[in-house]
């Protein structure tokens, strides 16, 4: 089991997620690491959640499946994303878990759309990118500047 930890300075907004959907779900990007031989695969990999592969030679489904050192790897998104709640001051708090089998996350790109509400005044903001490791917005309904910023990933076993 990986968990994906997030670490962030929000001010004036809370409850960040990524927007995630059926209808539009969200890609988690990860650089991926064969358990076997230690080699990391070149090229960033995706994984959502709605998504299910059968897996060869088994009755079970894994919303992730690579071929690696000629065996078949998994990946399977534990739940939903849990929102990531300000703190003074911040911490890292889990955003999302994933069973992986034969294969380790190494690095995270927070690529794809996320959502935050203003902390005091409930204003919803959305297409909020993170790519760029921060994000400004003015909130009307409280007459201020919003952000999030400091912006650090890390990956642990869970």
């Amino acid at each position: 089991m990986f968990t994906l930890l997030l670490t962030a300075e929000l001010s004036g907004v809370t409850n960040l997620r990524p927007l995630d959907t059926e209808e539009n779900p969200f890609w988690y990007m990860f650089k991926v690491q064969c358990t076997s031989c230690r080699e990391i695969h070149n090229n960033y990999v995706g994984v959502n959640r709605f998504e299910m592969n059968e897996m060869s030679g088994s009755r079970g489904e894994a919303n992730f499946s690579l071929i690696i050192c000629q065996r078949e790897s998994t990946a399977t998104v534990k739940a939903a994303a849990i929102p990531y709640e300000q703190h003074e001051p911040a911490k890292a708090q889990k955003i999302i878990e994933f069973d992986c089998r034969g294969l380790e996350f190494t690095e995270f790109k927070a690529e794809g759309e996320w959502l935050a509400e203003g902390i005091d005044s409930g204003s919803k903001f959305s297409g909020i990118e993170l790519l760029d490791g921060e994000w400004y917005d003015y909130d009307e309904k409280a007459g201020e500047e919003v952000s999030i910023k400091d912006i650090t990933w890390e990956i642990r076993r869970a």
